[in-house]
């Protein structure tokens, strides 16, 4: 019987003569920098979506703090001189929109791009004000060549947001960037749809994120006291990883109801970036 199994080969691409896309190349390795360019004219967008009021078909509460949230983000990322653009209580085809649009402007100039979603949500699923949707429909416009102009720079999704009911209650311890290379070059490199996405979650998988009615959620306090104090010091995983420090030790839940009390939450990162990032050009 003939052998009918298909097999796959692979084999390294060589950087002789291969195009870099929006970086500098080394002379002395041929390959790209390993710093994300950041000295185009403008930072580029933070888009916030901020959904505070739900259909009552939803059976969703109010988010009261969000507004706190959202206040505190555009305050940190006009700082970082960033476009900041808030859009409150948005439908679900409303976002998708959102995000169609924002992917069909011209970036050419921008350095990057951030989309901040302040929602419920469940594990891959956001809430608009009248249901809920995959978080993958809304990243999916800045994917492959659907958004040349961001195409090899850095796109941050920051989801403030649940990602299911378990509740976290801790656990005791022991102990206390050679030349720029033109736009034009980009076509003639191949690089995964899915690589320069940085995924920063308020909360790991299958567990509740916390927010404060008059300070907002911990992880957004915590995110923009971080960014105030060492964006222009830190690479951002180092910016990330002290924010999950920050909440899992400085923030732990009070309730008199016993199964609310005394919890705790940690952020959750997951990054396809394929560079260092730094705020500062």
């Amino acid at each position: 019987m003939a052998n009918t199994e298909i097999t796959v080969d692979s084999k390294p691409i060589r950087s002789a003569g291969v195009k870099i896309f929006h970086g500098s190349i080394s002379a002395e390795s041929g390959l790209s920098s390993d710093i994300y360019k950041m000295d185009y004219p403008e930072m580029g967008l933070c888009v916030i979506i901020n959904n505070k009021n739900f259909h009552p078909n939803t059976d969703m509460p109010t988010r009261s703090g969000t507004d706190v949230d959202a206040a505190n983000l555009r305050e940190t990322f006009e700082n970082l001189k960033y476009e900041v653009r808030e859009t409150k209580d948005v439908t679900c085809e409303g976002m998708k929109q959102i995000m169609e649009n924002v992917s069909k402007e011209d970036h050419s100039q921008r350095s990057s791009f951030v989309c901040v979603i302040l929602s419920h949500g469940e594990e891959k699923i956001i809430y608009g004000t009248d249901g809920s949707v995959e978080l993958k429909e809304l990243t999916y416009f800045f994917k492959g060549d659907k958004c040349r102009s961001l195409t090899g720079k850095p796109k941050l999704f920051i989801i403030q947001a649940c990602r299911s009911t378990e509740l976290d209650g801790g656990v005791e311890t022991d102990s206390g960037p050679v030349d720029d290379v033109a736009d034009e070059d980009v076509m003639w490199q191949k690089i995964p749809v899915e690589a320069d996405f940085l995924y920063a979650y308020s909360t790991a998988p299958g567990y509740y994120s916390w927010r404060n009615t008059r300070d907002g959620s911990w992880f957004i306090q915590s995110l923009c006291a971080v960014l105030r104090q060492y964006a222009h010091k830190l690479e951002i995983m180092q910016i990330l990883t002290r924010v999950n420090r920050k909440v899992a030790l400085e923030f732990e839940s009070y309730s008199l109801d016993l199964t609310f009390h005394a919890k705790k939450q940690v952020p959750c990162i997951m990054s396809m970036l394929t560079k260092e990032l730094y705020f500062s050009p």
